[in-house]
Parts: C-alpha cells; structure tokens; sequence
C-alpha cells in the first residue's frame, strides 16, 4: 500500500514558523526605545515583531533575553549607518562633522522623540542588570574610541590643532552627543540640534 506524499499544509505542521529575525528585532527596538525597558510588555513587543507569543519564547526565551539581541541589533544598524556616511570624508575634522549631523538627524522630529535605546538603557537598566551594564559600556567605549582616533587622524592630517587634549575632546563629544538624544525625546527642533551641533565644531578649534 502506497501513501500519498504530504502536501505543503501537513509538512510544515508543528514546525515552528520562519521569521526574519532582524526584521523582527529592528521592531522591538522601536518598541523598547519608545517604552523603555520596564513599561514594554511582552504582548507589546510581540504585536509589533507580528510574531506569536510562541515564536518569541522559543527565540528569545523571555523579554529581557529580545531586549539583549535588539540592543546588540539596534548597535549593529546604527553603526552601519554612521559607516556609510563617513565613507568618503577624507579629514578627521570632516568626519567628526558629520557624526555630529547624524546624531542632529536622530535628534529631532518622529525618531528623536523615539530615543536611543543605549542611553535609555544606561538610565534604566545599567543599575542591576550587570549583562545591560557591560553592553551599554562596550557601546560608550566605541562610540568614545571612534571619536578618539578621528580627533587624532584631525590632528595628523593638519585639520584639528595639535595643541587640543584628545582624550577629553572626545570624552566631551560622547558627553554632548548622548545629551542630544536625550533632548530630542523632548521634542527639539532641527534647528536647535545643528545650532548644537555647530557649536562642538568650535571644541576643536
């Protein structure tokens, strides 16, 4: 006696649905960097993500396990991002210039009143969560890394005095940049963030 072979329907049942997994933390970021940590709840996150509670437990295994792998997504796109703008500028003094117009883009409007899910962290996880306290420093130290090694390729190319301390050049921009997401929750014009923005040029003079 012969079986008929399964169709499409009969294979797939029991078999837990593919999904876009980026496609899916991309969305709960929007949700965690708008929410916060404490007030996003599991029906939130997975309404947005369009993934059954199911599929997110077997995933992610609880919500603090989908904040861990959005907040390592959220880094990955965002740098991607500042890469692609950076490619191209030739001066260290020029690069720093446009860091500054990418964190004046995120500053302001829909995506500045939506935050940034690291210094949204920082604030409400870093305190108890020891595995948020590591990410969020790992994400500072980069961000502080790269603004370092473009003040001295500035100074090395003639662009930025030599004269200026690095370290707390960059450990002031980090300050500065950070502060700007935090404004733009607030509502801030495009206007006040490039004023802003116009000003830490000076810092390198």
């Amino acid at each position: 006696m012969t079986t008929a072979p399964l169709d499409d329907k009969s294979r797939s049942r029991g078999r837990p649905r593919e999904f876009d997994k980026d496609a899916a933390l991309d969305k709960a970021v929007c949700v965690f960097s708008e929410r916060g940590y404490n007030a996003a709840s599991i029906s939130e996150l997975t309404e947005a993500m369009e993934l059954t509670a199911g599929s997110v437990y077997k995933a992610f295994k609880d919500k603090r396990g989908i904040f861990l792998a959005a907040f390592d997504r959220y880094r990955v796109v965002r740098r991607g991002l500042l890469d692609e703008r950076l490619d191209g500028v030739e001066t260290g003094r020029d690069k720093i210039r446009e860091i500054l117009r990418f964190y004046v883009a995120s500053s302001h409007g829909d995506i500045g009143r939506r935050g940034c899910l690291v210094v949204g962290s920082a604030n409400e996880l870093a305190i108890f969560d020891d595995e948020a306290a590591k990410r969020v420093a790992a994400a500072f130290a980069a961000n502080e890394e790269l603004l370092l090694d473009l003040i001295r390729l500035g100074q090395s190319d003639g662009s930025i005095a030599k004269t200026l301390d690095a370290v707390a050049a960059a450990r002031t921009l980090l300050c500065l940049t950070n502060g700007m997401r935090v404004l733009g929750k607030t509502g801030r014009s495009e206007e006040d963030m490039t004023a802003v923005a116009d000003a830490a040029m000076r810092l390198l003079d």
